[in-house]
């Protein structure tokens, strides 16, 4: 709940991008949500008079290929599972995509697979069934490195939680004894990705979050300073307990006490 939350922009969220565009400023709109491709992003953003383009967005999906392609370009040929959208960005890469989900059980009755893979990319996907699962684990002993677009346990949706992509990549380590490469907040993978694509050293970044436990563990292990806003998931009450990795360097109420606190930086 930092710039929308549901179909609805937060008060003040359009006018602080805008501000932020007016200075010049480079911005990341950064997601854990594997599910969306960017290009579906900046549609929702520009239904909220937020403008943006693909290059600002950046899901756990992408960073994942931006991850793969800086610092494991050997990986070619994956098996993944995920929604369309992750479907869509990994092939969008280059990269050879296998949906678990199209592997039957005709291939696949305990033994090897039929083919390799580099590796295997799990992101939420809401069809998820034992044969995806078997699948993938397979995948993974006969070599395949296992890699999480982000490892969040629940998924937030407007009526409670659901099961995140982090119980689907919990239940394959579980399986296969291997350890997972986790990208998404609050590993620093995404935000140290963000910073080497932009050219863009972690003192001169700050992120702005609503989640202690993502966005602000994230951000310090990435080496960046962090506003906590109080627009999503963190109350005051909780902000005023934080420690450690959890405390921000700043709390703001809203965007626009975000951007009082960005200002004096812009002279």
């Amino acid at each position: 709940g930092v710039v929308y939350r549901g179909h609805e922009p937060i008060a003040g969220a359009r006018e602080l991008v805008h501000a932020l565009h007016a200075e010049a400023v480079a911005v990341r709109f950064a997601t854990n949500n594997s599910m969306v491709a960017r290009n579906g992003y900046v549609e929702r953003l520009a239904g909220m008079g937020i403008p943006s383009v693909a290059a600002e967005i950046v899901t756990s999906t992408s960073a994942t290929v931006e991850h793969l392609d800086r610092h494991a370009p050997e990986v070619r040929s994956v098996l993944a599972i995920g929604a369309d959208g992750m479907r869509t960005e990994l092939q969008d890469a280059g990269l050879e995509v296998v949906m678990a989900g199209d592997v039957s059980l005709a291939d696949h009755e305990g033994g090897p697979l039929a083919r390799g893979f580099d590796a295997v990319i799990v992101g939420l996907d809401p069809r998820v069934d034992y044969q995806r699962l078997a699948v993938a684990m397979r995948a993974v002993a006969d070599g395949a490195r296992l890699i999480a677009t982000n490892a969040d346990v629940r998924y937030p949706t407007a009526a409670g939680f659901l099961p995140g992509a982090g119980s689907i990549v919990a239940a394959l380590a579980t399986a296969t004894g291997a350890t997972p490469l986790v990208i998404g907040k609050p590993s620093p993978a995404m935000f140290a990705g963000i910073l080497e694509a932009s050219g863009i050293s972690a003192t001169d970044a700050v992120v702005i979050g609503d989640n202690p436990d993502s966005d602000i563990v994230g951000a310090h292990r990435a080496g960046c300073a962090a506003i906590l806003v109080l627009t999503g998931v963190t109350d005051a009450a909780l902000a005023a307990t934080l420690d450690g990795e959890r405390r921000p360097e700043a709390v703001a109420a809203d965007p626009a006490a975000v951007l009082a606190l960005l200002e004096p930086r812009f002279r």
